[in-house]
């Protein structure tokens, strides 16, 4: 039985893989997408701001790309490179204009 170590993780995207380094089809390989920079195809932002925020961190729960920055249990940001300004923030935001979201993906 060949043995796969680690490196299934991570593979040369410069080479071809072996077949033992291939992973299984739905097989989650990393623990999320911050090497995926899909900020580039969004067509809304969201808006935050931090003088509405409350910080319960809903918007962070929910980020289905790990946009929504935080530090020290507080909100601090987003990211623009992961933001692919699907809404879900906006949506599960307990507070009304805490989070919004604009026309326009660029920031």
């Amino acid at each position: 039985m060949v043995q796969i170590n680690n490196a299934i993780r991570r593979l040369d995207k410069t080479a071809f893989p072996a077949w033992y380094e291939i992973p299984l089809g739905g097989t989650l390989v990393s623990e999320g997408s911050t090497e995926y920079k899909t900020g580039g195809w969004r067509t809304k932002r969201p808006i935050w701001d931090p003088e509405d925020c409350s910080h319960c961190l809903i918007c962070w729960i929910y980020c289905p790309e790990m946009a929504i920055q935080v530090k020290d249990g507080k909100i601090t940001g987003i990211d623009t490179t992961l933001c692919k300004g699907c809404g879900i923030c906006a949506q599960e935001c307990p507070r009304e204009k805490a989070m919004t979201m604009a026309e326009g993906g660029d920031y």
